[in-house]
């Protein structure tokens, strides 16, 4: 993934939820991370759906400006017709991540982990109003440095650090007054601030992505597919989210980027669905699939390259439709459970 040097060039889009209902009607998080910054949004809407999600980017774009490209999974809200035709007239490049495989957007992956841990222990005494909790647990996040930069998300996005609690304290007790400069002045000293800090965070970046790539090749088994070859999938069952089953045997279509496959499966919705790497495995004829098994153990021991998941966890029991588990662990169930269908 290239380096992102300028502010909301390029976004991340997530829908985590649903959650407990709000006093406002509220179940949905529409969450966007700026690439450059790594400067966080975390909005609440009422209905995870293409124009819920399309008045929200229409309303940040407006702030931000437009961005020049969009990362998002293969949701319903973010795959639709509407949206398509939105992001083209705004000339906007959608990137998309492959399906039942997260991990392609960490950035925003990492940001929804923090955020529902944050939430969650909020809603342990106010669950029904999260929605008004948001812009606390925001400026908590924003002022925060980040290891992979150096720097806080508020710091790169306005050329100065924010002054919060502490600071007030700090300033109450050496009753220090607060300097007055120009507009000018400010400017040119965010210009300047900001002419320094860049090579800075390139530098980070460039240090986190080879430090990543080193972790995550000390378990990595290259493995390539040719048009033709015969694999299996793995597939969450539709029962229980947690569980999955390889599938198949599929052909391959082709390979699409380094990491990627489109892979025809007659009989399903989709004809042929684009998948990564570690969720496919050869194909040996006349070998049966094995049984279900939980999801992370599935994808560690056939595709050791990256774990699917944040870690092995019980599946929740089957429960009819329609019927709601108790309150504020709904925040931990994944955010593509409700909103991205199987292909």
């Amino acid at each position: 993934m290239p380096i992102i040097e300028v502010p909301f060039d390029r976004l991340a889009l997530d829908i985590v939820g649903p959650l407990p209902k709000t006093s406002r009607g509220h179940r949905y998080i529409l969450v966007l991370v700026d690439y450059a910054t790594r400067y966080p949004e975390a909005l609440p809407i009422r209905a995870a759906t293409t124009k819920a999600v399309a008045k929200e980017l229409i309303l940040l774009f407006s702030l931000v400006g437009i961005a020049r490209e969009v990362l998002t999974d293969q949701g319903t809200c973010f795959m639709s017709r509407v949206m398509k035709e939105l992001l083209s007239l705004l000339q906007v490049k959608q990137l998309r991540t492959s399906v039942y495989h997260p991990q392609t957007d960490g950035l925003v992956e990492r940001f929804n982990k923090t955020l529902k841990q944050m939430l969650k222990k909020a809603m342990d005494t106010d669950g029904k109003n999260w929605d008004q909790l948001l812009p606390h647990v925001l400026f908590a996040v924003r002022e925060v440095p980040q290891a992979s930069t150096g720097f806080s998300p508020f710091e790169l996005l306005y050329g100065r650090r924010p002054r919060g609690l502490l600071d007030l304290a700090k300033e109450a007790w050496e009753s220090r007054p607060s300097p007055h400069r120009t507009l000018v002045d400010h400017v040119e000293q965010v210009r300047d601030r900001m002419a320094q800090v860049w090579p800075i965070v390139r530098n980070h970046l460039k240090q986190a992505q080879l430090a990543q790539a080193r972790v995550y090749n000390r378990g990595a088994q290259l493995r390539i597919f040719q048009p033709g070859d015969l694999v299996l999938v793995l597939i969450p069952m539709a029962e229980c989210k947690f569980l999955a089953k390889w599938q198949g045997p599929y052909e391959v279509v082709d390979r699409v980027g380094e990491v990627n496959y489109r892979v025809r499966q007659p009989g399903r919705r989709k004809p042929t669905q684009l998948y990564h790497v570690n969720l496919l495995k050869q194909w040996r004829t006349g070998a049966d699939p094995p049984a279900p098994e939980p999801l992370v153990l599935a994808a560690r021991r056939d595709t050791p390259v990256v774990p699917y998941g944040r870690g092995p966890q019980p599946c929740p029991e089957a429960r009819p439709r329609g019927s709601r588990p108790a309150t504020p662990g709904r925040l931990l169930r994944d955010s593509r459970e409700d909103h991205s269908g199987p292909a």
